[in-house]
């Protein structure tokens, strides 16, 4: 029996006549995953993320517990400047991930289909604002997003905060490096500490934003010391963990108890075996709970997914003493945005570092630039001889990721890289 399912089968029976119902149960869905993670975890998950597990899943059950005390943003928002205002970060990414382990996925999509948004738009989009006008997530205090990567972001937060008076604020990012665009964004940023400042009631403390960006720096320094032994040691994982991940190294990155979760990681990693496993660069988002992939990478021995892009779409270190151009620097520089020759680069060096034994794209629905730029990175791994496999579907709507095509196309690309490795 899939209890998940059961669950979200609950959820779903109460979300037209009883919305308040269906989004406490949610919120109650959420703290017993919480407690599940922290008491009766797989035996086989790490210890450093079984305490990743936990963290995420329960600051995002509080945080809808107290929505006066939680901000709405996208996965690149500036979130230390957030957090130095007291703000809980819940990006609309980390929610649709969420409402899609509850099987809520299509009901929602639907919901916001039917109130006029494009099939074509991304499902963690259509996803985010189902649940959200359907009254499943409880209205934040306020939003931040940024113009860069994803042209849905603008558009779904502006929707945002003309239906439910969320006040709403967005960076506009440029999409090349130099000192006018870095000083544009600092403008903005400025803007926005005051916006912060009027929402909250706080005044701004520059450093606690500096203690904040010197947590990170730490933290990102352990966390490529873990990633150089990866490329030996073996350390097992799930697509979901990877995922899960981001709330280290994006959505809550600089906060304390992820700086300890990376200590943990990198120290971790030492008391696990050298193996000989294939490893992985995966590219773009996972379809965490796609039947194929989970049976082969969910705490495979043969192949694993070792790393990830999104994690280090900005690895540079962050000059404390002056936060905000450092933050500027970090949205402008970022791999994803910008020219996709830009990304390109950065995949090769990513190669060239950590030698994986094989690359995987997955081109997520409704992603334009994911797609639009496949044929550039299929190039580049051409040049450097390193397999490469172009995955299509969608990472949230599993209506939408059929099984029997990824399975043929990922069992061949095994064979690629077995052979390689004879």
């Amino acid at each position: 029996m899939n209890i998940a399912r059961t669950y979200g089968d609950l959820v779903r029976k109460n979300m037209e006549t009883h919305p308040d119902r269906a989004a406490w149960l949610i919120r109650k869905g959420l703290h017993l995953e919480a407690f599940r993670c922290k008491h009766l975890a797989d035996k086989r998950m790490p210890q450093a993320y079984r305490y990743l597990n936990y963290q995420g899943i329960h600051l995002v059950a509080e945080a809808l517990d107290h929505p006066e005390n939680y901000a709405w943003t996208n996965i690149f928002a500036p979130v230390e400047l957030l957090q130095s205002f007291g703000l809980t970060c819940v990006c609309m990414e980390c929610l649709s991930s969420y409402l899609s382990g509850f099987y809520l996925e299509d009901a929602l999509i639907d919901y916001a289909e039917s109130e006029g948004l494009a099939s074509t738009m991304c499902s963690y989009h259509k996803s985010f604002i189902g649940a959200v006008d359907a009254g499943l997530i409880p209205r934040a205090s306020c939003a931040v997003t940024t113009s860069m990567i994803c042209d849905g972001n603008v558009q779904t937060f502006r929707h945002l905060e003309e239906r439910h008076a969320v006040p709403a604020f967005v960076l506009d990012i440029p999409h090349t490096y130099s000192a006018e665009a870095e000083a544009y964004v600092v403008d903005q940023l400025t803007e926005l500490i005051a916006f912060l400042e009027k929402k909250t009631g706080r005044a701004f403390d520059m450093e606690e934003l500096q203690r904040t960006l010197e947590r990170e720096n730490e933290s990102k320094a352990h966390f490529l010391s873990f990633l150089q032994k990866r490329m030996t040691r073996r350390y097992p994982n799930t697509l979901t963990l990877v995922v899960f991940q981001l709330f280290a190294t994006h959505l809550d990155i600089g906060m304390p108890w992820v700086l300890d979760f990376f200590r943990q990681l990198d120290q971790e990693i030492d008391r696990y075996p050298l193996s000989d496993e294939k490893r992985l660069l995966w590219l773009h988002l996972e379809p965490f709970d796609q039947k194929t992939l989970r049976s082969y990478l969910n705490y495979g021995d043969k192949v694993t997914l070792a790393y990830d892009d999104f994690d280090l779409d900005y690895t540079e270190p962050l000059d404390a003493a002056h936060p905000l151009q450092s933050l500027a620097r970090k949205m402008i520089l970022n791999i994803y945005n910008g020219d996709f020759r830009r990304k390109v680069e950065a995949i090769e060096g990513f190669v060239n570092t950590y030698r994986p034994d094989g690359v995987v794209q997955f081109c997520h629905w409704g992603c334009r630039q994911s797609s639009g730029g496949v044929m550039l990175l299929k190039d580049k791994m051409k040049e450097l001889d390193v397999p490469m496999l172009v995955l299509d579907g969608d990472a949230i709507d599993r209506r939408n990721c059929p099984d029997g095509q990824i399975r043929t196309r990922f069992e061949a690309f095994l064979e690629v890289l077995r052979k390689d490795g004879e």
